[in-house]
């Protein structure tokens, strides 16, 4: 099967539009009150890998639902006047993520340019996520 337009494109196309930030450039935004970093990582990956301290998690595939005030599963924390930083493992998913909040109209927004692990390669901080009881 051929695609129109394959993930590389989409994830080329995205990073072409939104905002990078370094993994230097993010962590020294990182515990800035103003700034609100957003792990689009799936649960299964936070807790394999670990997170970033005060890192919101948002599953991708719920984010367009969490970030629209008249969705009924908005979270009003994509409602605080902030900077908002995605991540994923390798920064495609959060390429993509910016990408789409900036086009339904959230401004102020970014991503690490390669997620995670390239986060945990450069000795930002991390800690385990906590288990659900």
């Amino acid at each position: 099967m051929s695609m129109k337009k394959g993930y590389k494109a989409l994830v080329d196309e995205a990073m072409a539009q939104v905002k990078t930030y370094s993994v230097e450039e993010a962590k020294a935004r990182l515990g800035n009150p103003d700034v609100q970093f957003v792990d689009v990582r799936d649960v299964r990956e936070l807790e394999r890998e670990g997170v970033i301290p005060g890192a919101y998690p948002a599953p991708r595939g719920m984010i367009e639902f969490w970030v629209d005030p008249d969705s009924p599963y908005f979270k009003p924390v994509f409602g605080e006047k902030k900077e908002f930083i995605f991540f994923c493992a390798a920064g495609w998913r959060s390429a993509l993520t910016t990408k789409t909040v900036q086009d339904m109209g959230m401004e102020n927004v970014a991503h690490i340019e390669g997620g995670f692990s390239a986060w945990k390669a450069a000795g930002g901080p991390v800690q385990e996520k906590a288990k659900k009881a």
